[in-house]
């Protein structure tokens, strides 16, 4: 596992998750056991406020304009935690995210 990964599945934040690590002073963790707590990996392009009546009023077609410029990079969320940021890319027809920043344990944990 890298150290990437090993990283993403510590913050979890699963019960799971905190009873493995209220044990982790007596014991050693499992990693079996942190191999299968389920996570949510999401890449975020950008975000807008709209007022309701503005929702209400888009049809197929409109436009709707984020807070990103062309060109920014994608946030990629772990659990809705800032994990890393990157670049779009294609992989077998399918995209991706080419990650050009990871943000550091240490602040992760400041955001939570």
């Amino acid at each position: 596992m890298s150290e990437i990964e090993s990283d993403v599945l510590l913050e979890s934040g699963s019960a799971a998750y905190g009873a493995a690590m209220a044990g982790a002073s007596r014991t050693s963790i499992n990693s079996e056991l942190l191999d299968n707590i389920p996570i949510t990996i999401s890449v975020e392009v950008g975000r807008t406020s709209l007022k309701i009546k503005d929702l209400m009023r888009l049809t197929q077609g409109s436009v709707v304009e984020l807070d990103r410029l062309a060109g920014e990079p994608l946030d990629l969320l772990v659990n809705n935690t800032l994990v890393a940021q990157g670049e779009v890319v294609l992989v077998n027809e399918r995209y991706g995210i080419r990650l050009t920043q990871v943000v550091p344990p240490a602040e992760r944990i400041k955001d939570l």
